[in-house]
């Protein structure tokens, strides 16, 4: 079998490849770029695995006119730039010891020690720059079924590192078949060890589950984090009931999906801390989930937050209350978005001075705000 498409027929990448077989080394696609081209998804980040050592990649794609930066080069990781295209290519290793958060690594000039050393067999799929699949541990079938397993023994697998709880679940919501269930023995594993959740990163958590409520359809994975225990070790308090309504509205509006907005779904307290999420994207998520729990319209809230945000707040609260959304829902957000409050205090003026100012401005807000933003800078002044 052989993967194909652009990405690898590209001619900087293939310069890349070049720079090591023509000096006898192995340069394997790996991961996520030839997992995805066999099932026909999009391919983003290319990784490349090879029996070079870093410092033989750097020199040997730097004698080739490429640069290299050696970005994660303790861990055998040199990013490789072929005319402003990066390429992460990183030396086969194997485990030399683990604790559950991090690993240290020792080259390997052995691609089934490297595959070993990977969390799913989806993942431990290599190809040559030909395209020719290489599947050293037998992954092709349960990637062409749709089979999200650990590699052997998956209790193992997750002691090494616990954040490949979090990737099982991710990763069946992404690629698992959704009538195919979750592999049983992988489930049990992430179940009896959810303990080790405690122990990761808040960062490294929080990136993975907003990975995980990005996907086209979460829910079903998400039901079975939960159901394991892993959701609440991670977001105390935490519920994915309404996630299927809200998923399903996203359908029915036809509206992209998004992690922040599922988040915000699951509720829990302190999401922002406990995920470590950016002060922009805490302030959001606590916006969301304060409109949907209040009274304001679509239209205000269009006004008042925008769009984007007012339609995922009113889908949200959609959800919340088990209430399907108008069909014209994104209309009557849009209609607030677009409308320009028609007074400014200089309308006021000298009638009116100071805080006397402000307070009648809020007054004439509302009621051209529940007018449906239909009364005019005159109709309102002589109110």
């Amino acid at each position: 079998m052989r993967v194909s498409g652009d990405w690898i027929t590209d001619a900087r990448t293939q310069r890349v490849c070049k720079a090591l077989t023509d000096a006898g080394y192995q340069a394997l696609f790996v991961g996520g770029c030839v997992r995805n081209s066999l099932l026909g998804e999009p391919v983003g980040d290319i990784d490349l695995s090879t029996d070079a050592l870093p410092e033989t990649v750097s020199e040997l794609t730097a004698a080739a006119g490429l640069k290299p930066v050696p970005t994660g080069i303790e861990h055998g990781t040199v990013t490789v730039v072929s005319k402003g295209m990066p390429h992460e290519v990183t030396t086969f290793r194997r485990d030399v010891e683990t604790d559950g958060r991090r690993a240290v690594v020792a080259f390997t000039d052995r691609i089934e020690e490297d595959a070993l050393r990977r969390d799913l067999t989806m993942n431990a799929l290599y190809a040559r720059p030909d395209g020719e699949v290489v599947d050293p541990l037998h992954g092709l079938p349960d990637l062409l079924a749709r089979r999200v397993r650990f590699i052997e023994d998956p209790e193992a697998r997750i002691r090494e590192d616990y954040l490949r709880i979090l990737r099982f679940f991710r990763f069946h919501a992404w690629y698992g078949d959704p009538l195919g269930g979750l592999d049983p023995e992988g489930y049990a594993a992430c179940a009896s060890l959810n303990e080790g959740l405690e122990t990761l990163s808040k960062e490294r958590v929080g990136t993975e589950l907003l990975k995980l409520l990005s996907a086209p359809d979460p829910a079903p994975a998400t039901a079975a984090m939960q159901q394991a225990g892993c959701l609440t070790r991670v977001l105390p308090g935490a519920d994915a009931r309404w996630l299927p309504l809200l998923v399903d509205f996203e359908h029915r509006l036809k509206v992209r999906p998004d992690g922040l907005r599922r988040l915000a779904a699951l509720g829990g307290e302190g999401q922002g801390d406990l995920l470590r999420l950016s002060k922009k994207d805490a302030r959001r998520l606590d916006a969301l989930r304060e409109a949907a729990l209040g009274t304001s319209g679509s239209g205000e809230l269009g006004y008042r937050m925008g769009a984007g945000d007012a339609l995922d707040a009113m889908l949200l609260r959609a959800a919340l209350s088990e209430m399907p959304p108008a069909e014209d829902l994104a209309d009557a957000v849009q209609k607030g978005a677009s409308a320009v409050f028609p007074v400014v205090a200089k309308d006021l003026m000298p009638e009116m001075k100071g805080p006397a100012i402000g307070k009648r401005l809020r007054v004439l807000e509302r009621a051209w705000i529940d007018s449906g933003f239909v009364l005019d800078r005159d109709a309102l002044l002589s109110r």
